[in-house]
């Protein structure tokens, strides 16, 4: 998978390199970076050794682990095995016998307002126990035992952490569905996790609109998932709500009789945490298992370095609950290193384009991690709002959840940050449980558009199908050579499905799915998944790149780049580009987007063609489906499954727009 590099090595930023801030420090828990470096490479010799201490240092066991990786059953690796813990032990009771326990765990802000302003609601830790605690034993009321699988298909609130925390609490394994999935998802779901519970609510508010909920459940189990006994309805909206009487519990009253006392189970580490599903190109969605253990190890130093959280921060991601993100570094990282996490509810341009930003300086939020897609939108709605309000408090920055591109790494490091704040590019998958490629804030460079080099105790290599380790900038495949604790167990009900995938493409590695190369500074480049990268004229072509590119015009506020077949290229890049708000599209604009990339990349980057698009296709999560727009760029048809899309209107104006096909 090699590709040349004449021209792309001299992307635009690559060379700008912002060495850590002399006002920014992480001495307190790392040290220097010299330090640090020594730290990496004894990682790197010994991960198992590593992680062992991280878990042993970072986790209150109640039985200590006396094995580090057991690898006898490749690929079906465990961590820690021995040991016994409780995830909300470490979450809640642990801060709940220091001064914590009246410090603010969750922070959350609804989308519409109250009688009385912004609807806000506090819960300190002692108070989030004592919630979790009754809903744990509400489980336990319903006969939900360890091991059992509780579906939550919920909106971004409270609720939402506290039912996936009292699952944690009894050892049962929850499965959170993003609250926007369809009920033919949920059904898929739930019947693949034969889940005894459904936890949900009437509806959520989303851009002013409420999103029904408890409908969409009652259809999913009007047409099957027979294993579901029990449903328990929040009453977020106050609309009207069917109640099915013997099977719908209304949560306060189930709750009301609950004591605000439950001893978390003793589980041991490789005990099942949750299902989280995650759809492919084809097939059903794959079940991907994570346990408790070495996952929870993991996102906690994870959390603890990259984001180098204090107890003053208030910290902010962007993510729902419904993806690994919200799983991670919303909920479980941040709680169990007693850090404060603020939760929201509604869209990010919900009344005005400024509510992220306003936000911000209301609550004094000082880490902000979000998506480049919607950085991508916030450049496109224009600098004058952020401008509008004191992002001061604001000291790191992050992104997640695919490549971004220079330019909007850029305008997020000048606008937002104030030129002052490091920013965190960070690579990871929800099979990897928690970050795995990330620059550490106060000790690394960062550089614009690459996650820069691998956390501690995670070995990336770029190779070929073979195994073969590439050249510098030679683009191949992310491998991952070493186990690490975080990592998915298996894919639920699937185990054959789990090694086909992961581990059958290169032999002895996991297989990341994700081109990449390295550079001279030994930085990783994400290419984008193997999908987007496309062979045009023989040559390997990273999309992520050409969007770049196309982004980096200063009429583009958003670019996603994809291959159809060529009779003559093999391939041929289709650029559907959305134009900042005045830039009218014409074939003028498409010719000079075309001659913008040949001079950012060279002439084998040069798109076919370029189509103008009000919006590009997303999912719910914020992720632009590129899977969709190669559907689209081949056969002006789309067939694949577009359940998790968010607007479903885009797709039938993409299929009526075009730009300029030729000069």
């Amino acid at each position: 998978m090699s590709h040349s590099t004449d021209g792309i090595d001299n992307m635009m930023h690559e060379s700008r390199r912002f060495p850590p801030s002399p006002g920014f420090a992480v001495a307190a828990h790392i040290g220097d970076a010299p330090s640090f470096e020594r730290l990496r490479e004894h990682a790197a010799e010994d991960p198992v050794a590593f992680w062992s201490e991280v878990a042993r240092t970072d986790l209150r066991w109640m039985t200590p682990f006396t094995k580090g990786l057991d690898a006898s059953n490749y690929p079906f690796f465990k961590w820690f095995e021995d040991g016994e813990l409780n995830l909300t032990d470490n979450c809640l009771d642990r801060h709940c016998e220091t001064w914590r326990r009246n410090k603010a765990a969750i922070i959350w802000e609804g989308e519409p307002d109250g009688p009385s302003g912004h609807e806000v609601r506090t819960l300190t830790y002692e108070q989030l126990r004592a919630e979790v605690c009754r809903f744990a034993n509400a489980l336990k009321r319903l006969g939900v035992h360890a091991g059992d699988r509780v579906a939550i298909y919920m909106p971004m609130v409270p609720e939402a952490a506290i039912a996936m925390l009292g699952c944690a609490r009894v050892g049962a394994v929850h499965s959170v569905i993003f609250g926007g999935f369809s009920a033919d998802a949920i059904r898929t779901r739930v019947e693949d996790a034969q889940a005894k519970v459904i936890v949900t609510a009437d509806g959520g508010w989303r851009r002013g609109t409420e999103i029904p909920l408890k409908p969409q459940v009652d259809e999913a189990l009007r047409t099957g998932a027979a294993s579901v006994r029990d449903v328990i309805v929040l009453r977020r909206t106050g609309s009207a709500t069917v109640m099915e009487p013997g099977r719908d519990h209304d949560w306060h009253a189930l709750l009301a009789g609950e004591s605000d006392r439950c001893e978390p189970a003793r589980l041991g580490a490789e005990h099942p945490l949750f299902i989280l599903y995650t759809s492919g190109t084809t097939g059903k969605p794959k079940g991907v298992v994570h346990t408790t253990g070495g996952y929870l190890a993991q996102v906690t130093r994870t959390t603890k370095w990259i984001f180098d959280l204090k107890d003053e921060d208030v910290y902010w991601c962007t993510a729902d609950v419904g993806w690994v993100t919200g799983h991670s570094y919303v909920v479980y990282g941040i709680l169990s290193n007693g850090g404060t996490t603020l939760m929201y509810e509604g869209a990010p341009n919900e009344p005005r384009p400024d509510r992220l930003w306003e936000m911000i300086a209301r609550h004094r939020v000082s880490i902000f991690y979000t998506a480049p897609t919607a950085i991508r939108a916030f450049v496109k709605w224009g600098d004058h709002w952020p401008n509008g309000h004191d992002l001061s408090s604001l000291r790191l920055l992050g992104t997640v959840g695919e490549p971004i591109n220079p330019e909007a790494w850029m305008w997020y490091h000048r606008v937002i940050g104030g030129g002052r704040c490091p920013i965190v590019d960070t690579w990871w998958q929800t099979e990897t449980g928690g970050i795995m490629i990330s620059p550490i804030p106060g000790v690394t460079d960062t550089v614009p558009g690459t996650a820069t080099r691998p956390f501690p105790g995670i070995r990336a290599r770029i190779v070929d199908f073979t195994g073969r380790e590439l050249a510098l900038n030679e683009g191949g495949f992310l491998v991952i050579d070493h186990p690490w604790p975080g990592m998915l167990r298996t894919i639920f009900n699937d185990p054959d499905r789990f090694v086909k995938q992961y581990f059958s493409e290169v032999d002895g590695v996991y297989f990341t799915g994700d081109g990449a190369r390295r550079d001279e500074d030994g930085h990783l480049w994400i290419m984008g998944r193997v999908d987007d990268v496309v062979n045009v004229s023989g040559h390997r072509l990273g999309t992520a790149e050409v969007e770049s590119a196309l982004v980096s015009h200063g009429d583009v506020a958003e670019a996603a780049v994809v291959g159809r077949p060529d009779d003559l290229k093999g391939q041929a890049l289709v650029a559907f580009v959305t134009l900042k708000s005045g830039i009218i599209p014409t074939p003028e604009e498409a010719i000079a987007l075309k001659a913008h990339v040949v001079k950012e990349i060279g002439s084998l980057a040069r798109p076919e063609e370029v189509r103008f698009a009000e919006a590009l296709p997303k999912t719910r999560s914020g992720k632009i489906m590129r899977r969709l727009l190669r559907e689209l760029a081949s056969s002006n048809t789309v067939a694949g499954d577009t359940t998790t899309l968010e607007d479903f209107g885009v797709i039938e104006r993409l299929r009526t727009v075009a730009g300029a096909e030729e000069e």
